[in-house]
């Protein structure tokens, strides 16, 4: 049975003793070739949609050729940085440029998400020793929210999961400068980091106090770092977003409540909203499962007040997608939470009961252990994702008879598999006030994503159309059908 009592330096005889960083990297490294298997391995079994890996694959493309990030998958001349403010994503654009695959944006995801592992394991270690460590290393790479951000596509968040590490372990150790540092570039992933950044400033201007000059500067940084943030945001959705966006505005503002489109008024999309945060119960499912991996350990820091910013848009939407517990939305919330857990450990005393805190780690690797086979992460060993299916291979067959270089028109999952090398739309979508005449249709009308954002009619009703405009039928084969322009 695991020992799970907090180990000193002491107790460890030297010939034992696992070095902080080599026990983190090693995790990391672990983790990352697991990511990686479980991506790759969902990608080669067509699982990968082009919402959203191909969307971002066509961004990544054009950033690696030099152009401004125009996504056919979202419309012709669709600028993807009117739908979120995502220029991190530039940064992926020499490995592309080297590497033109949609597997390098899956590995760099792999790698990002992988490298959250590292802060916080050696904080665990500093804090309880390599035992506690280990097991804080395990549950950060083995976290619910991580893995299934993960095995869903590609995500510019990615950058934001590592980020988050290091910025709260930063405030953990009273690093301020180096928190900051960490935080700042969390403006350049996503508009609503902003206010996470803001979440940072605010906690280091609480800690700072109103005591000597030293503290006032800390102050000081955190309300200069606060105002930043909240003011990056603002920017972003005020200014930025709308400058770029086709309709020239956010198109998120109708998920908020009280937003333009919701059909309630302000007040009282807001009033509804709060009167029913906790409502329906699959906000409960959410925060339990947020805390419970930590032992809820998490609850006994300040630090998990950094996830608040997260919460409440998401918790406030009238999305139900941001609600529950799959999707990617959750990632950046893991290393918030097990950092306050670390902060947990470390700011209580010693001479406190330990099997309270042997009992929270107990229970957290408890939880982790029953989520792994409820998402993606147990794929890695199981027969069927190491297997190419008859259907599958059909499917390979038909995109191979596309060339490169081509203008195509495929359904969400197949398209994915064509971003890298033709220039792809939707054919589900007339890409236009008239229909657009792409060299080759391909579809599958088994498409598991049958509502969002190709519901199967629609798909249907658009290859009759094609083939009305005298389109030749290459290849019509158990729902997967390829057609070629005169």
């Amino acid at each position: 049975m695991l020992d799970l009592r907090p180990a000193t330096s002491e107790s460890i005889p030297v010939r034992r003793r696992i070095p902080p960083n080599r026990l983190a990297w090693a995790l990391a490294a672990a983790f990352f070739a697991l990511y990686c298997c479980v991506s790759i391995s969902r990608y080669r079994r067509l699982i990968s949609q082009g919402y959203d890996l191909g969307i971002f694959e066509q961004a990544v493309r054009a950033y690696a050729h030099g152009r401004a990030p125009i996504v056919a998958l979202k419309g012709p001349g669709y600028n993807l940085l009117g739908d979120h403010f995502h220029p991190i994503l530039v940064l992926l654009a020499p490995f592309y440029r080297v590497f033109p695959s949609p597997v390098t944006l899956l590995v760099a995801q792999a790698a990002l998400m992988a490298l959250a592992v590292v802060p916080l394991t050696r904080w665990a270690y500093e804090v309880r020793g390599p035992r506690t460590a280990l097991l804080v290393g395990c549950a950060v790479g083995a976290s619910w929210g991580i893995v299934k951000a993960v095995s869903d596509d590609f995500h510019e968040i990615a950058f934001a999961v590592p980020l988050l590490a290091f910025a709260s372990t930063a405030l953990g150790h009273r690093r301020w400068r180096a928190a900051t540092l960490w935080a700042l570039p969390l403006l350049l992933v996503k508009e609503d980091q902003g206010l996470t950044v803001a979440a940072i400033g605010g906690y280091m201007a609480w800690q700072g106090g109103w005591g000597p000059r030293g503290r006032r500067k800390v102050r000081y940084l955190g309300l200069g770092l606060a105002a930043l943030g909240l003011a990056g945001t603002a920017v972003e959705v005020l200014v930025l977003l709308p400058a770029v966006n086709q309709h020239g505005g956010f198109d998120y503002w109708n998920q908020l409540p009280g937003g333009a489109g919701s059909g309630t008024a302000a007040g009282g999309g807001l009033t509804h909203a709060v009167l029913h945060v906790g409502w329906p119960p699959v906000k409960w499912l959410l925060l339990f499962l947020l805390a419970a991996p930590t032992g809820f350990l998490c609850l006994r820091s300040p630090l998990a007040l950094l996830c608040l910013p997260t919460l409440a848009w998401r918790l406030l939407s009238d999305n139900p997608h941001y609600w529950g517990v799959s999707y990617h939305y959750s990632a950046v919330l893991m290393p918030l939470v097990f950092a306050a857990a670390v902060d947990a450990l470390g700011r209580a005393p010693r001479r406190l009961p330990r099997l309270t805190h042997r009992r929270a780690l107990a229970l957290g690797a408890l939880v982790t252990a029953v989520t792994v086979p409820l998402y993606p992460l147990h794929e890695v060993v199981m027969p069927a994702a190491w297997s190419t299916t008859p259907r599958t291979a059909e499917a390979k067959r038909l995109l191979a008879r596309i060339p490169d270089g081509a203008t195509v028109a495929a359904s969400n999952h197949l398209s994915a598999q064509l971003v890298h090398r033709d220039t792809v739309s939707l054919v589900c979508q007339p890409q236009g006030p008239t229909l657009t005449r792409p060299q080759w249709v391909v579809a599958d009308l088994a498409d598991p994503s049958v509502k969002v954002p190709c519901a199967i009619a629609d798909t249907e009703r658009l290859l009759a159309q094609y083939r009305a405009l005298g389109y030749r039928t290459e290849s019509d084969r158990d729902g997967l059908v390829l057609l070629r322009r005169p």
